[in-house]
């Protein structure tokens, strides 16, 4: 299975919505379109939805990391959502939680960035 990537810009907030696999064959290509949003200079925050996200590897979790990185950076925040329980797990033993913020929906995660 391949990786689909949404990416929608509300406000300020740049949402990336993944349906299937996170790994060393799809990472690079997500890094690159979310670098490219970021860089237009109207992203400000990033809400992560991970619902349909079924696996993701180290590679997916640096794209994450580097991405958590460049928009904090710039005084911004991301905010992951919508996760399944896979994919939770693998954030809590990689400890990305404790500096990524996580809700149950994109409702609430843009309500906490202030655009809801």
């Amino acid at each position: 299975m391949s990786l689909q990537i949404d990416l929608e810009v509300v406000s300020s907030v740049l949402v990336v919505r993944l349906r299937g696999e996170l790994d060393h064959h799809t990472a690079e290509n997500l890094r690159r379109q979310m670098e490219e949003k970021i860089l237009s200079g109207h992203v400000q925050n990033i809400v992560l939805s991970l619902e349909h996200l079924h696996f993701m590897d180290s590679s997916g979790l640096g794209v994450i990391l580097g991405r958590y990185k460049q928009i904090t950076s710039r005084g911004g925040e991301l905010v992951v959502c919508s996760i399944n329980p896979l994919i939770h797990r693998l954030f809590e033993l990689s400890g990305l939680f404790k500096i990524i913020k996580i809700k149950e929906n994109e409702g609430e995660a843009l309500q906490l960035l202030g655009v809801a």
